[in-house]
């Protein structure tokens, strides 16, 4: 008799059961939603945001399935796309009242329409990529010139530092183009200024020029260098757009490079192009300025008539800071911004890591303001807010500086987390822009499903016709394989895409290929002779050999376009590969289980239902 033991009945009956609780979230569609966040680290968005967002809609009359308080922001569930875009006006209206410089982003989103107790079980829908759920695909184009040029500005200012630190006096450090120029009218010192540069400035390739007394030293980037500005660009800039997107509440950006100086950028389900646009296309810097507190000078600003070389900016808690216009430092310094505590009086602190560069202008500045405040910038639109600004105590030597001062450890937090992230590396731009519609998306899905479900259909009718129950047990398996795989790239949270739906026909195709070979070879042994019991433990026996032999070599090809594929090509290797691992058990363990459950507890087994069994007979002259 063909029985199971217990234990592998079990795991059948769990897998099928888990397959389907993580399949069934993708059958229920989406919700319009909006969503709250904020574009600035400094601005809170929490629980009274969230009973605010309650009351403008309450006064707007405007009905809602829920709302949710998450790590993006606020999201406010309603029941279509009419209540939606009213919803996304007033929210709009209340939360973003000067349009030049908000605070807040009111965005359009879709949220999941499963059933609460499916998502506590985290049991969630795929994601599902640009060409079937419809958004906006952005090529933008780093500025590698900018990039090289803020990098020679700030290198400037480090051979400045080093000339003053060496003694070496100087008639000026210009930057003219792509090169830096050092005038001297000494040859010593030239000679001096080239071994110190050659000591400290490794990037630079430095050359001797002009004669008499307009000696210079004319230092350039080595290709190497410029090799390593360029990546870093990219990478941070790279870093800085998921910080941004996150403000948009996309469920599964696509943010990579393509090329030297170009990241592709592609937003699923964005339904406002134009807030996309500006949030990708914000540049912001980070700077240390140092503060004028000169008596009288605060209330000049305030009265319309700010000292020259300043300007008035906003604290984060409201009060007004005259800063020199003076940069000390840029974010470019910066190496890391962690959260902590002051050791001397245990209150929350920020703690800073400068580079060698920046650690030793640091030190001079502070040296020489000491009791005198220090103002950090964010300075974004050309509109800027004024972080924090702390009083220099003493002198800070070695690169490591500390915030602190009136700051709870959420500020403390929040600050951290808007220094690491910085800005942008190098400007960049919009070259390529396109928006997919909503419904070209739902009408790519539409086809892709009648095009599985057909082929899906003719299988099934082609094989129930051909193998009988054998046919309608194969059918059987090949269902379960198709929610298992749909369940497994759902717990995977990965992303469908028209490549993936392909992929999913492709295995249909192939899942049945196995179930093809197993019932031939049953038929073969029912030809020899063999029992009908008999004949089913062999034919699975001896098939399965075959059956992992021609996956294993599927699933080798599979995982080289894994690795070594990109965009659609990826997508289309992840689905074929996890594709390949749930035929194998569906076609094998399920349809085995289904064959043992009708067949195998009869002991005296005349006869099964597998189609016509071809019998060698006698040849008709």
């Amino acid at each position: 008799m063909n029985r199971y033991p217990l234990w592998k009945n079990a795991i059948v009956v769990i897998a099928l059961i888990l397959g389907l609780i993580y399949a069934l979230p993708n059958f229920f569609g989406e919700s319009p939603a909006v969503q709250v966040s904020s574009t600035k680290a400094t601005v809170k968005v929490d629980a009274a945001t969230q009973a605010r967002v309650e009351e403008v809609l309450k006064a707007a009359n405007i009905d809602h399935e829920g709302i949710q308080l998450d790590s993006i922001g606020i999201k406010v569930r309603l029941k279509d796309e009419g209540a939606q875009m009213r919803a996304r006006d007033v929210l709009d209206k209340a939360f973003i009242p000067d349009a030049s410089d908000p605070h807040y982003v009111v965005a359009l989103n879709m949220l999941p329409a499963s059933p609460r107790w499916l998502s506590s079980l985290g049991a969630l829908p795929m994601y599902r990529g640009l060409d079937l759920r419809g958004g906006v695909h952005f090529l933008l184009e780093v500025d590698m010139q900018g990039a090289l040029t803020k990098r020679l500005d700030s290198m400037g200012a480090d051979l400045r530092t080093l000339m003053r630190d060496k003694n070496i006096r100087h008639g000026g450090i210009n930057r003219e183009g792509e090169r830096l120029v050092i005038r001297f009218r000494d040859v010593g010192l030239r000679q001096k200024a080239k071994d110190a540069l050659a000591d400290r400035q490794s990037d630079l390739l430095v050359v001797e020029q002009g004669q008499d007394t307009d000696l210079r030293l004319v230092a350039t980037l080595k290709p190497e260098a410029m090799k390593k500005i360029q990546e870093f660009a990219i990478k941070q800039n790279t870093t800085t757009l998921h910080n941004r997107i996150n403000e948009l509440g996309v469920a599964e950006p696509v943010i990579q490079q393509q090329g030297a100086d170009r990241i592709v950028v592609q937003l699923p389900g964005v339904q406002d192009t134009a807030k996309a646009k500006d949030i990708l296309g914000r540049t912001a810097t980070l700077e240390i300025r140092m503060v004028d507190d000169t008596p009288g000078a605060l209330e000049l600003a305030l009265a319309g008539n700010p000292p020259f070389g300043t300007e008035l900016y906003t604290e984060r808690s409201g009060y007004k800071v005259l800063v020199k216009k003076q940069v000390v430092l840029t974010g470019d310094r910066l190496t890391d911004a962690q959260p902590g505590f002051d050791n001397q009086t245990q209150e929350p602190a920020v703690h800073l890591t400068l580079d060698s560069a920046g650690a030793r202008i640091f030190k001079d500045v502070t040296r020489e303001n000491v009791n005198k405040r220090m103002a950090i910038l964010l300075i974004e639109k050309g509109k800027g807010e004024v972080v924090t600004a702390p009083v220099i105590r003493s002198e800070i030597g070695g690169g490591r500086v500390q915030i602190s001062g009136k700051m709870t450890t959420q500020e403390a937090n929040d600050v951290a987390l808007l220094l690491r992230a910085g800005s942008l590396a190098a400007p960049m731009q919009i070259v390529e822009e396109r928006t997919i519609g909503p419904s070209l998306g739902k009408e790519n899905i539409d086809k892709g499903f009648r095009s599985t479900l057909w082929g899906f259909a003719a299988i099934a009718v082609f094989m129930i016709l051909y193998y009988r129950m054998f046919g309608f047990i194969s059918v059987l398996a090949l269902s379960t394989n198709l929610f298992l795989l749909v369940a497994l790239l759902s717990l995977l949270q990965a992303t469908l895409t028209l490549p993936g739906i392909a992929a999913m026909a492709l295995t249909l195709g192939m899942a049945i290929d196995s179930n093809v070979l197993i019932n031939e070879r049953i038929r073969e042994e029912l030809r020899d002779g063999m029992a009908p019991q008999s004949a089913i433990s062999e034919g699975y026996e001896h098939a399965f050999r075959t059956i992992l032999d021609s996956n294993i070599t599927t699933l080798i090809a599979g995982l080289a376009l894994l690795i070594f594929g990109s965009g659609p090509v990826r997508g289309f290797a992840v689905v074929h590969c996890l594709g390949i691992l749930t035929s194998i058990f569906s076609s094998v363990v399920v349809s085995r289980a289904l064959v043992n459950l009708i067949y195998g507890s009869r002991k005296k087994l005349e006869a099964i239902s597998i189609g016509q069994v071809w019998k060698p007979g006698i040849v008709a002259k």
